[in-house]
């Protein structure tokens, strides 16, 4: 399973160029004009993780397979967009698509690139696409609540149970917040906010795209980046989507090279990635055997059986026990064999909740 990001924000803040870096494509046009990215861009990257090289190299595996993320490119939005201002509601509907947004803010100086607000100031593009999205949710919400009060009125046992949830998400819209604000502590609730698919119920990772020189500490914008990120309870992550451009063309050894001169650890897209697994509550569990070292991205809390059904349903239909060796064990006893021998690899049934970096074999019935 992996999951799909939105990367929105307002013309010219770095969209295009931190999608073609991350997908290592041209396939979106990078622009100095609003609306170069006429229909939305779709490109999967792999997850980097390397604890799957450890894996490998224990298990004798001829390949690595690891899980994928997408990233959809999506068209500046502008003040007015749920009105139809730019290009409107077409990049609206795109966003209710994906399981994540990422908000790419500006967060450098440029005379040579324009801001379609005249102004730099995150922050306030920040608000602009917001308000934005909940006035859409609003109007959406508007539209839908009366004929389902007719059918709850009349009986309607589904229209009953989702009602409520409707009214409060559109009564915290009227009072300026996200529905991402709503907080349901009953899971069918949960389910039903989230089949309402809302823009403003998806979790969203900030973005701050600095300058080359603030690409490793940041800068007094993206520290007010961070604080409002922290105070909505959101994610932040600064990248340079320059040096992520450059980085994109590099091979392995090459981009190791020039990190270090530029005092970079790791690119921005690994740091992009996590901050996406932390934001969704995902980890990564593996499979591993002289074939292939394979990660499988699940949500944090999946069971055992569940997490076999992502490799294919008959394994959670026909889940009889999964052997499980952590990761730290699996590597430090030197694999499987081993680990049995210690005492370390455990057949767990069911009511298993899988852990991060778990090495897993499932049994089950055909």
């Amino acid at each position: 399973m992996g999951f799909q990001c939105g990367i929105v924000g307002l013309p010219n803040v770095g969209k295009s160029t931190l999608f073609n870096a991350l997908t290592k494509t041209a396939a979106a046009q990078a622009a100095n004009y609003p609306f170069c990215t006429i229909e939305p861009n779709t490109g999967e990257v792999a997850v980097p993780d390397p604890r799957m090289e450890a894996v490998r190299k224990i298990a004798g595996s001829k390949e690595i397979i690891p899980t994928r993320i997408t990233f959809v490119d999506i068209a500046g939005l502008v003040r007015g967009a749920s009105k139809g201002e730019g290009l409107g509601n077409q990049f609206l509907a795109n966003i209710r698509e994906v399981d994540a947004i990422v908000h790419v803010l500006r967060c450098f100086e440029d005379d040579d690139i324009t801001h379609v607000e005249g102004k730099i100031d995150p922050i306030a593009d920040a608000e602009t696409v917001e308000t934005e999205l909940m006035v859409s949710d609003m109007e959406s919400l508007e539209r839908r609540i009366p004929p389902l009060k007719k059918k709850a009125t009349g009986g309607d046992k589904d229209s009953k149970a989702v009602l409520p949830i409707m009214e409060a998400a559109l009564a915290l819209l009227q009072d300026g917040k996200p529905v991402r604000n709503l907080k349901l502590d009953d899971l069918e609730e949960r389910k039903i906010l989230e089949g309402l698919n809302l823009l403003t119920s998806k979790p969203v990772l900030y973005v701050c795209n600095v300058e080359e020189a603030s690409a490793g500490t940041g800068n007094s914008l993206s520290e007010k980046v961070a604080a409002m990120a922290k105070e909505q309870g959101a994610g932040s992550v600064v990248i340079s989507a320059a040096i992520e451009a450059e980085i994109s063309q590099l091979d392995k050894e090459e981009q190791a090279e020039f990190l270090e001169t530029i005092g970079l650890e790791e690119p921005g897209l690994d740091r992009l990635i996590r901050a996406g697994y932390d934001l969704l509550g995902l980890i990564t569990y593996f499979t591993a055997g002289p074939k292939e070292t394979r990660a499988w991205t699940i949500t944090s809390g999946t069971k055992a059986p569940g997490a076999a059904g992502v490799i294919h349903s008959d394994f959670e239909r026909g889940f009889i026990r999964a052997q499980t060796i952590a990761y730290n064990d699996y590597v430090s006893l030197g694999g499987e064999t081993a680990a049995k021998e210690a005492g370390k690899a455990r057949d767990e049934g069911k009511e298993y909740v899988v852990k991060d970096g778990d090495i897993l074999l499932f049994k089950f019935n055909t």
